[in-house]
């Protein structure tokens, strides 16, 4: 990997590109502690810390503590990540999308231009009820403008991002979104390390519990590595085919089946659905439904932390095998097979291909959901009987690495061009 990198820098025009991404990097960054206007900054911090338990720390963690400070990129990326699945999903519900998909880069265009308009609506959405109903405390005066410069101010943050994540993917090294999430995630490490080192100082993370902690990092790491680029290889047969003097097919090649074809999307369909009641109980504290969902539905609740495990593993296993539903459909691969001469070896060509993909992509589901389960709850487990407060989750760990595979992959197919051996091999 170093090498592919020290390789990578030598070429003017992916040195270009590295130093683009890491001064657009910077700037998401730089503008990460820039607050927002007409908010009381202690109000904040002490609403804030009362809701830490709720959907506030997902939200933190993914824009890179933007949120607990309430900086004008406190909404991060989410608007867009939630625009582009709606869009997604839609594409395969609505005939004239799905149409649209298929015409290629023009198609594409148009989607994405729609996932635009998507994001700048849902981000004025998320802004109002952030400002208005959660933070409205928070608020330094009331009035209608004060209100709209607050919310216009989350928009144009989360726009700027959106154009920033862009501007990565065309002129940088690329994942332009994705690497702003990554960046988020992996600004949090630091402050985990330095709160870590100072309760083990004082005593309070034992040696035993920060060995324990490295060893599972690595093997949690190495597993999300292992699983993200898992595949089961199908193998294809294309008959020959004789069309005047020329002869075509007559080659093999393979249908690659992922392991976790569902990527992080269900872990955080999951956490979102389990910490929707913690947020709801900020605004019915000290009442019974918020003393009943703290004692049941709380990962820091007893018996709490084990409901809370057990609904989050049920749910991420029921999100995988719906969301892999959803993205494949061996039916429609099964009659592409048979309307090219394709057939899989020992499987009648049409519904019986169908029926055997269908099997196949449910077992190695199965594998997949288990693994992104216990990816979710060991962390969970973990924070709740050792003494480390670091922010070390499942979701967190599959962003960082899977985004790390993609880049290294999309520079290993720029050095591949210019002849250069890579570490993925």
């Amino acid at each position: 990997m170093l090498s592919t990198l020290r390789n990578a820098w030598k070429i003017p025009d992916l040195r270009r590109r590295i130093l683009y991404t890491l001064l657009m990097l910077t700037i998401f960054r730089l503008g990460s502690t820039i607050p927002v206007p007409g908010m009381n900054k202690q109000i904040l911090a002490q609403l804030f810390n009362q809701g830490e338990n709720g959907l506030f720390s997902f939200f933190n963690l993914i824009s890179g503590g933007a949120f607990g400070n309430f900086t004008i990129f406190a909404l991060s990326i989410s608007p867009y990540i939630t625009a582009s699945i709606i869009l997604q999903l839609l594409t395969i519900a609505i005939p004239s999308l799905e149409a649209m998909a298929k015409e290629g880069e023009e198609g594409r265009k148009k989607i994405a231009q729609y996932t635009r308009y998507g994001t700048i609506v849902l981000a004025l959405i998320q802004a109002a009820g952030v400002s208005v109903g959660l933070f409205n405390q928070a608020l330094i005066a009331r009035d209608f403008f004060s209100v709209s410069v607050v919310v216009i101010t989350l928009t144009a943050g989360t726009a700027f991002l959106m154009w920033l994540g862009e501007q990565i993917t065309e002129n940088g090294i690329g994942n332009g979104i994705s690497l702003l999430i990554f960046t988020g995630i992996v600004s949090r490490i630091p402050v985990g390390i330095i709160q870590t080192v100072q309760k083990a100082q004082i005593g309070e993370v034992s040696i035993l519990d920060m060995i324990l902690f490295l060893v599972l990092a690595i093997i949690i790491i190495a597993g999300v590595v292992a699983v993200q680029q898992g595949t089961r290889k199908i193998p294809v047969q294309y008959a020959k085919r004789v069309v005047g003097r020329k002869t075509y097919g007559g080659h093999s090649t393979h249908i690659p089946l992922k392991v976790n074809q569902a990527g992080v999307i269900p872990v955080i369909f999951a956490i979102s659905l389990l910490q929707f009641p913690l947020t709801i109980t900020y605004f019915f504290q000290g009442g019974a439904f918020s003393t009943w969902v703290s004692k049941w539905l709380s990962p820091a609740g007893n018996p709490g932390i084990w409901v809370y495990s057990l609904l989050n593993m049920l749910l991420i296993v029921f999100f995988t095998y719906f969301y892999t539903a959803v993205t494949f459909n061996p039916q429609q691969v099964a009659d592409n097979m048979k309307q090219h001469g394709g057939f899989i070896p020992g499987i009648r060509p049409g519904k019986p291909t169908a029926e055997y993909l269908d099997r196949v992509l449910s077992r190695i589901t199965l594998a997949g959901a288990l693994f992104l389960a216990l990816i979710a709850v060991i962390p969970t487990l973990m924070l709740k009987f050792t003494s480390i407060q670091m922010t070390f989750g499942g979701t967190s760990l599959l962003i960082a690495v899977g985004v790390a595979l993609e880049t290294m992959k999309q520079i290993e197919a720029q050095m591949m061009m210019r002849h250069y051996q890579g570490f993925l091999k």
